[in-house]
């Protein structure tokens, strides 16, 4: 009390007509003039309790209503709503979503997630998270050491378009069928000090293709000459386990492989095994 419309608005950062306006509306009526008016326009035909019934739904999945769906989409709400008798008049598709909207809910959409399952989790990702460091077993690597994340990315599918893609109009067109051309796999190194990408693209994936492109690697100078390299890989069948780890220290004695925890392939800088990833080669 008693400060001065300057003041009140310099403190809350708004207009003084704003501190004028609301200060005017207690003065007339108290409590009851901050709340909201009488606003214009058409009233709201969907109640609340239709539009509380509307996110309830959309936050239960599809099976627990025995609908036979994966996700939500709008007019699949809209038609559930009907069938359960949740509204007294037809709640249309484009309102569902407008309600949703407000929350905001999008069940139409999904994130994927799984548990780490290793026992020595913690114990195996801070030997990663110290080479990202440039640390290991607790020591400062030397400045030649260098470190690789090796990835694969199996059955990427080669397709052509049976026509020409038709250039932009409004969006780029292409034509929906197309002719499968092969399939070939993707594998790949990056440096992680300097970003450079190595990559080699055979036929499949497997112990030998893993090897060559690591053994591509490592007959350039700055590997081979390097005093450490150490080899960051998942645990896919190519370079599993101990065998894996012995079978490249033979082959290149300088190399130490370090493997990510299961399931935490994400540790890994190399992205093309990532959902997110392009699973199609288009062919031109």
């Amino acid at each position: 009390m008693g400060r001065s419309n300057a003041r009140i608005a310099r403190d809350l950062r708004i207009s003084q007509d704003t501190v004028r306006k609301w200060r005017g509306r207690f003065a007339d009526r108290g409590l009851e003039g901050l709340g909201d008016l009488p606003r214009s326009g058409r009233p709201r035909q969907i109640s609340a309790e239709v539009r509380a019934a509307v996110v309830a739904l959309a936050c239960q999945l599809p099976a627990a209503t025995g609908v036979p769906l994966a996700h939500w989409t709008g007019p699949e709400l809209a038609a559930e709503l009907a069938a359960q008798n949740l509204a007294s008049s037809p709640v249309s598709a484009s309102s569902v979503l407008r309600i949703l909207a407000e929350h905001p809910v999008k069940p139409w959409q999904y994130q994927s997630w799984i548990y780490p399952r290793d026992p020595d989790f913690e114990a195996r990702a801070k030997v990663i998270v110290d080479l990202y460091q440039r640390l290991y077993q607790g020591e400062p690597l030397g400045a030649g050491d260098r470190i690789v994340s090796f990835d694969a990315k199996p059955q990427i599918n080669a397709r052509r378009r049976l026509h020409p893609t038709l250039p932009a109009g409004r969006p780029v067109r292409y034509e929906h069928e197309y002719r499968r051309q092969g399939s070939l796999a993707l594998l790949a190194g990056l440096d992680v000090r300097t970003g450079q990408v190595f990559a080699s693209t055979p036929v499949t994936t497997g112990v030998k293709p893993f090897m060559d492109l690591a053994g591509q690697v490592m007959a350039r100078p700055e590997y081979q000459d390097a005093p450490r390299v150490f080899v960051i890989a998942d645990n896919g069948s190519d370079h599993r386990g101990q065998a894996a780890v012995s079978r490249l220290a033979r082959a290149h004695p300088n190399a130490i492989m370090i493997h990510t925890p299961r399931h935490a392939s994400w540790l890994n800088q190399v992205p093309v095994n990532r959902p997110s990833a392009r699973r199609h080669a288009r062919v031109s």
